[in-house]
This record gives C-alpha cells, sequence and structure tokens, in this order.
C-alpha cells in the first residue's frame, strides 16, 4: 500500500472523499480535518508536523475533489 505524508494534499483528498463522500469539506473544522488525516491507513507522517496552511491546502484540494464528485 502507498503511503503519504502532509505534503501529499491531493492524496489526502481522494481518501477522504473516499472515506466521506456525503461530508462537504468545508463544514470540517481542522481539528477534525487533522484526527480524519492522521487515521487514514495510508498516512505515515508525524502528526505533529501540521501546520494552519497543510490542513488548509489539504481541505481545498478535497473541495475541488468533492465538487467533481458532487457534480458527476
Amino acid at each position: 500500500m502507498a503511503t503519504f505524508n502532509w505534503h501529499n494534499s491531493e492524496d489526502i483528498a481522494i481518501a477522504l472523499s473516499e472515506k466521506f463522500p456525503d461530508v462537504d469539506p468545508l463544514t470540517v473544522r481542522f481539528t477534525d480535518l487533522h484526527q480524519w488525516v492522521t487515521e487514514l491507513a495510508e498516512f505515515s507522517d508525524d502528526p505533529e508536523m501540521s501546520s494552519e496552511g497543510i490542513l488548509e491546502s489539504i481541505q481545498m484540494a478535497w473541495y475541488e475533489e468533492w465538487q467533481d464528485t458532487a457534480g458527476a
């Protein structure tokens, strides 16, 4: 299984989209987003290495993925 870290926002976004298909990413608090990312089976980075900017990047990538899926 491939793993990813905080800087793989696109991969994380896809994984979150698959795990939480009915969740609007813009409604997720960063504290919950952080927890959900670190709980992904493919995630293999230090949980303490995230930042608000990283979480925002993940959230925006997830939002784009969510919009693509919702529009399909």
